[in-house]
């Protein structure tokens, strides 16, 4: 019983490559030992909440309660300290508010290997309404749940700038993504799938959502991985080659 894809439901499309993974209660970090940060992180949005009556729960307020993820070695993990003065935001990968309806399910998304450093103005624009228009997705009543995969990537040909906790006793640096991945795949009450790609530089932005859409292959490239790989047939293939229109 060590698969992963027969404990955590958010994993059963398939997952990136990564060099540790990090089972949480209601969401998976596949986490990269080398860049000090989650590779991806993959999710179900409010899991479990569209099909349970609303007195079911107790909602969920922000938490606010960042702290380092103690499932890693000190070495290879981010600290507090790390994010302080460097103006970059504590980014995160699995929205807050994605993770509502129980306190510790909001809890578990203030983990350090759920965030990555994030240029304020994109995390608090263009990348927190992508991830409203997420939920609103997934609010559909066509739509039975919603995937979202995030990726930190990189671009060597570019300059690369790190943080870290000068105190530390081992020189932790963690490098600042030049953007990010999302990935959505929406499986719906017919039992379809419908995907949609975007590639966001981590800087302020503007335009429609539109904008950043990308072949589902290209990202899977830039990343290092494949992304969705037990969905597999035409229709995957279809989809993974071409830019759809938003939904």
């Amino acid at each position: 019983m060590n698969d992963p894809f027969l404990m955590q439901r958010e994993l059963r499309y398939g997952y990136p490559v990564c060099d540790e993974l990090l089972i949480g209660r209601y969401f998976t970090i596949g986490y990269s030992w080398y860049f000090r940060q989650a590779k991806w992180t993959l999710e179900i949005v409010s899991r479990g909440g569209k099909e349970l009556a609303p007195e079911a729960f107790s909602k969920a307020t922000r938490l606010n309660n960042f702290r380092a993820d103690v499932r890693l070695p000190h070495r290879f993990r981010a600290s507090l300290n790390a994010y302080k003065g460097n103006g970059f935001d504590r980014g995160h990968l699995v929205a807050s508010a994605n993770a509502d309806l129980r306190h510790i399910e909001n809890s578990e998304t203030f983990l350090l290997s759920n965030m990555s450093p994030q240029d304020p103005d994109f995390n608090r624009g263009k990348w927190m309404e992508l991830e409203k228009a997420v939920r609103e997705l997934n609010a559909r009543d066509a739509v039975l749940e919603t995937y979202v995969l995030n990726c930190p990537f990189f671009d060597f040909t570019k300059p690369l700038k790190l943080i870290g906790d000068k105190e530390d006793k081992y020189g932790i640096n963690i490098p600042v993504p030049h953007g990010f991945v999302k990935s959505v795949l929406a499986e719906y009450r017919n039992g379809s799938l419908k995907l949609w790609t975007f590639l966001m530089e981590n800087r302020k932005l503007d335009g429609d959502f539109a904008d950043y859409l990308v072949v589902t292959y290209d990202a899977e490239q830039l990343i290092g991985g494949r992304f969705w790989s037990r969905a597999n047939g035409r229709d995957m293939h279809a989809m993974k080659r071409a830019i759809p229109k938003m939904w």
